[in-house]
């Protein structure tokens, strides 16, 4: 049977899942004080950065309508449908995907579409992992039933680690106070942190970036249980505008452990506002 993963626009497709017809996005919309983009294939990720920080006042997001997401489905000729979008703590997506397919299945009472939203309770690259583990999934030939029980389960333990280089996008949106800002700027401190059940969390810190990405490492390392456990998985690592750091990332990861596959992305508009410039995540 044929399949569909729709993904919200913090899915961060890499451009062979962007070239494959069996992947979609509905677009997030990013805004700027009176600027606002569809973060679309048309998204420009150095003109967005620029204008981020040109701008004295934080970016925000807006998720897309419940009829984008009807739309989407009835776009698709596919039999099986994934739906996968951001936290449903971080963005509104999650609920428009899930009234989407209410809506769907209202107006089309006799279609025999499955169809599955999940509730990730992830972001970047732990929406692209999922999406990875989906392809695979069908090409191993898994029935919708199946794929949606694994997907389930691994959502539930699959491991979401960042690093930000700037905390400025936090500061003007007002999630982090002007003198925390400051002393962190002031004094290099890097967060290294995670997120559980979609909620973030601060783990540790370090100063200087380097001494956060190994941190960030070393932790991801022990909490999936140690090499013999992370040579099963799929770990996926999505940058903002920083590729040479993200293979810093894998070499480091690869010194501690290895992996039974590596895929590295850039992000789309919606992570770049949340990791901002130089952001490193990665999912595993």
């Amino acid at each position: 049977m044929d399949y569909k993963v729709i993904g919200d626009s913090c899915c961060d497709y890499t451009p062979e899942l962007k070239a494959d017809p069996h992947f979609s996005i509905v677009p997030l919309t990013l805004e700027i004080g009176s600027y606002t983009v569809i973060d679309d294939e048309h998204f420009d990720q150095q003109d967005f950065i620029r204008r981020l920080k040109e701008s004295s006042v934080g970016a925000k997001t807006a998720c897309p309508s419940p009829e984008a997401y009807k739309q989407a489905i009835e776009e698709s000729d596919s039999d099986e449908i994934y739906v996968i979008t951001i936290s449903e703590h971080l963005s509104g997506s999650y609920q428009s995907a899930v009234v989407g397919v209410q809506m769907y299945e209202e107006e089309h009472p006799d279609s025999t579409k499955k169809i599955k939203v999940f509730n990730t309770n992830t972001a970047t690259a732990g929406e692209l992992n999922l999406c990875l583990t989906i392809q695979e999934l069908k090409n191993e030939g898994k029935t919708f039933d199946e794929v949606v029980s694994y997907m389930t389960d691994k959502i539930d333990v699959m491991q979401v680690y960042f690093v930000l280089e700037s905390l400025e996008n936090l500061r003007k949106n007002g999630r982090l106070s002007a003198m925390k800002s400051f002393l962190a700027t002031a004094l290099n401190i890097k967060p290294v942190m995670t997120a559980v059940s979609g909620v973030i969390q601060k783990l540790d810190q370090q100063r200087g970036l380097n001494k956060a990405i190994k941190r960030m490492v070393q932790l991801a390392v022990e909490r999936a249980g140690g090499p013999e456990k992370t040579k099963h998985m799929l770990l996926t690592i999505s940058h903002v505008n920083c590729l040479e750091r993200a293979e810093y990332v894998k070499e480091e990861l690869l010194k501690l452990a290895p992996f039974r596959r590596i895929v590295i992305t850039n992000t789309m508009g919606v992570a770049t506002v949340y990791a901002e410039d130089g952001g490193i995540v990665i999912a595993l």
